[in-house]
């Protein structure tokens, strides 16, 4: 057993090209933190979350995260905050995967 609820979720995620694939690494009554794995050339549509602060983890690869009227390509490891209400997303622009993790709180 470990405590390690990263690599079992997302190890076995392998999207194809345009395609993101996700999964839900914690889950309580007040935070969520899911893993989203982008494939080469997809993306992450952007959106906001009024009741919730929102934090991107950049664990693997180079994406482009979007926020608010900004656009910067990140390395792993990144941490992007996202406020609330504040528009943000991400995109895969190389040939490699990226993988991003979102922790979401409190939980609307």
């Amino acid at each position: 057993m470990t405590l390690d609820r990263y690599a079992d979720a997302v190890d076995g995620l392998e999207p194809d090209a345009g395609a993101v694939e996700t999964a839900e690494l914690v889950v309580t009554d007040d935070v969520l933190v899911k893993a989203f794995t982008l494939g080469p050339g997809a993306t992450l549509d952007a959106h906001e979350h009024g009741d919730a602060t929102n934090v991107f983890h950049v664990l693997e690869g180079e994406p482009t995260v979007v926020r608010g009227g900004e656009e910067e390509s990140l390395s792993a490891p990144a941490v992007v905050l996202n406020e609330r209400g504040t528009v943000h997303g991400a995109r895969n622009d190389t040939d490699e995967r990226a993988v991003i993790t979102a922790s979401l709180c409190p939980l609307p």
